[in-house]
């Protein structure tokens, strides 16, 4: 007898001590590790900020979900969410078939589109047709990258792993042009590169960002519910006009 109950108590502290486990894992939610004003590294503080990762506390305050945050290469997201490594992806990601072939969407939650950035004294480019024959410079693995490559007919595309590389490219002279989200352009244009630099032709293929997450995750109902209730309840306004000077699009 006194075995047995040896026995029942070490099951039960088992028990506890695996139910504590569960309750104590986080997800892994993955960001873009330079994609101002979306996130972006702040250098008072070293940590990550921006409109994604404000975003996503709130949507993850409203699930009740504990996460930490994992900054990394764009490129390397999918690939982590496909692994399952990686429980949640938010960093300007356009809701784009081909991608959601591989992994599930949540609502879309920004509304975007790409800008062609030259330098100010530039008179030869007002539109991608004038991109014929020049040398571009865009982020690897993104809707950019696609649409240069589709539309320009440039004579190279010069990808980077980051915006700050691409940027840098057109400022040293590398490349007569940036091709990247309507966001990011204006975020540099009015700071890093005011003055220097300014954007031609229209705004080109509208898209919307969504959360990303692996196929079949059951976070995808919880985050739309969540991301509806922000935007009813007035939280989704006030960081939005917080990070992009402008009321919701």
């Amino acid at each position: 007898m006194k075995r047995i109950i040896i026995l029942i108590a070490a099951i039960a502290v088992v028990a506890m001590m695996i139910g504590t486990a569960f309750a104590a894992d986080k997800l892994v939610v993955a960001t873009d590790t330079n994609f101002p004003p979306f996130e972006f590294k702040d250098p008072a503080t070293g940590k990550h900020t921006g409109f994604d990762v404000e975003l996503w506390d709130a949507i993850a305050k409203e699930v009740g979900v504990e996460y930490d945050l994992q900054p990394m290469d764009f490129n390397g997201i999918i690939p982590g969410l496909q692994s399952g490594q990686i429980d949640v992806g938010i960093a300007g990601m356009t809701i784009k078939p081909e991608r959601a072939k591989v992994v599930d969407f949540a609502d879309g939650y920004y509304n975007a589109g790409l800008l062609i950035l030259v330098k100010a004294d530039n008179a030869d480019v007002n539109s991608i047709e004038d991109l014929k024959g020049k040398v571009v410079s865009t982020k690897l693995g993104t809707t950019s990258e696609d649409f240069v490559k589709k539309n320009a007919q440039a004579a190279d595309v010069k990808l980077f792993p980051n915006n700050d590389s691409m940027f840098m490219e057109l400022m040293a002279g590398g490349a007569d042009a940036v091709v990247f989200d309507s966001p990011v352009i204006a975020d540099f244009m009015n700071k890093a590169g005011k003055g220097q630099v300014k954007v031609v032709g229209p705004l080109y293929q509208g898209q919307s960002y969504g959360i990303a997450f692996p196929k079949g995750s059951g976070l995808v109902v919880k985050v739309n519910a969540a991301l509806k209730k922000l935007r009813e309840n007035g939280t989704y306004r006030d960081l939005y006009v917080k990070w992009f000077q402008t009321e919701p699009k």
